[in-house]
Order: structure tokens, then C-alpha cells, then sequence
């Protein structure tokens, strides 16, 4: 009878062994008590915020490399007959930083080259300052993310030792094992926040990139055609 009662014990608790432990981010959050969920809550307000700039620079940037093919060419040949309000008007159809850049040179037509230059440098330093508004945000949110994940787990941690102490080195080491791996979901999470932020920051920039190369290249092309012969 007791070797029974014996197997039948030895069963129970394989039984309890064997129960797998879930892991669930909500429990991990509200467990963490109320400094995790603040700091989570923070990383998810940073997180909305990195992808909403992210979108709108992205749909701005490519509104703005929108450029007809031939725009240089109908330039072209309205300054040749002499049409610089048919230039104009041309450029006021196409709205993007080439467009503009190309009618400030032509309202500064009959002034000196330098002039002339120095205009089309002052006005493409406002469409570069137009096309990286906000970007430095999503720089900040990416190197801020993961150090206001990782001063969650200082916390964490800083908390658990707190209650080891607290119980004279008697804490329940799986008490303060959930506590530990509850702190260190702040970090997880500020990583995540930080590398979407960081990734998004790198597209943006290599984008706004290849639109300032564009204007740089239609401004040369456009003082070429005032150094023409008519």
C-alpha cells in the first residue's frame, strides 16, 4: 500500500515537474509593478512617435523626387525663346524642391552668375532644412529607447536585491527570479524601440540623400544652360 501511495506521489509531482511555465507580455508588464509599466508605457508612446515621423517623412520625401523627365528640357527651350514666365509657370505646376529651386534662379535672370548661384545655395538649404524636419526626433527616440529600457532593469534589479534584503537573504528565489526577468522586459523592449527608430532613421536619410543629389545636379545643369550662348 505505501509503495503505491509512493508511485502514485512520484506521479503528481512528475506531473507538476512537467507543467510547462507561460510567458505572457502582459503578466511580464503589470508584474514588473508600477515603474515597468510606466517606462513601458513611455517606450510605446516613443515608439508611436518614431513611426508616425517615419511614415510622413518617408510619403514627404517621395512626393518631393517626383519630377518629370523632360522638366529641364521645356526649361530649357522656354529660356532659349526667351519665355521666363512660361519658366515659371512651369515650375509653379511642379511642386518639389527641383521645381523650386530652378524658379529662383530664373526670377534672378539678367543679375551676375555668383548671384545667381548663391540664391539657388540659399534657397536648397530650406529644402533640405524642409525635408529633414523632425528627423533628428527618430536619432534621439533611437539612442533614448534602449537607455530608458535599461534604466527600467536598473530598477528592477535595484527593487528584487531590495526585497532580498528586506527578508534577510530568506527571498523566495522564485519570487526574486520573476522579479529578474520581469525588470530585464524594459530592456527588451527599449532595444526594440531603439533599432526601429535607428533603422527608420538611416532610410530617411539615405532617401532625403539621393533628393539633395537630385537637386544639386539640376542646379548645375541649370547655371550650364545660363552659361550657354544664345
Amino acid at each position: 500500500m505505501m509503495l503505491l501511495q509512493d508511485v502514485a506521489a512520484g506521479v503528481q509531482a512528475g506531473e507538476v515537474i512537467s507543467e510547462e511555465k507561460t510567458l505572457s507580455v502582459i503578466d511580464l508588464i503589470v508584474d514588473g509593478g508600477a515603474g515597468s509599466i510606466i517606462i513601458i508605457s513611455v517606450l510605446f508612446v516613443l515608439l508611436f512617435v518614431a513611426l508616425y515621423i517615419y511614415f510622413e517623412r518617408l510619403f514627404a520625401i517621395k512626393a518631393a523626387s517626383k519630377i518629370d523627365k523632360n522638366f529641364m528640357n521645356q526649361i530649357r527651350d522656354h529660356i532659349t525663346n526667351g519665355k521666363l514666365e512660361a519658366a515659371k509657370i512651369l515650375c509653379a505646376q511642379n511642386d518639389s524642391p527641383v521645381a523650386r529651386l530652378t524658379e529662383k534662379g530664373i526670377s534672378r535672370i539678367g543679375k551676375p552668375l555668383d548671384d545667381i548661384n548663391t540664391a539657388i545655395e540659399n534657397a536648397g538649404t530650406l529644402e533640405v532644412y524642409k525635408l529633414e524636419r523632425n528627423v533628428s526626433v527618430l536619432a534621439t527616440v533611437a539612442g533614448a529607447a534602449p537607455m530608458i529600457g535599461f534604466l527600467g532593469t536598473v530598477i528592477g534589479m535595484i527593487l528584487a536585491f531590495h526585497q532580498m534584503a528586506s527578508s534577510g537573504g530568506q527571498a523566495e528565489m522564485g519570487s526574486l527570479a520573476s522579479g529578474i526577468y520581469t525588470a530585464m522586459t524594459t530592456t527588451v523592449a527599449g532595444l526594440i524601440v531603439g533599432i526601429i527608430a535607428y533603422i527608420g532613421y538611416n532610410h530617411i536619410v539615405n532617401r532625403t540623400d539621393k533628393v539633395v543629389h537630385k537637386m544639386e545636379a539640376n542646379a548645375v545643369e541649370f547655371l550650364d544652360l545660363l552659361n550657354e550662348p544664345l
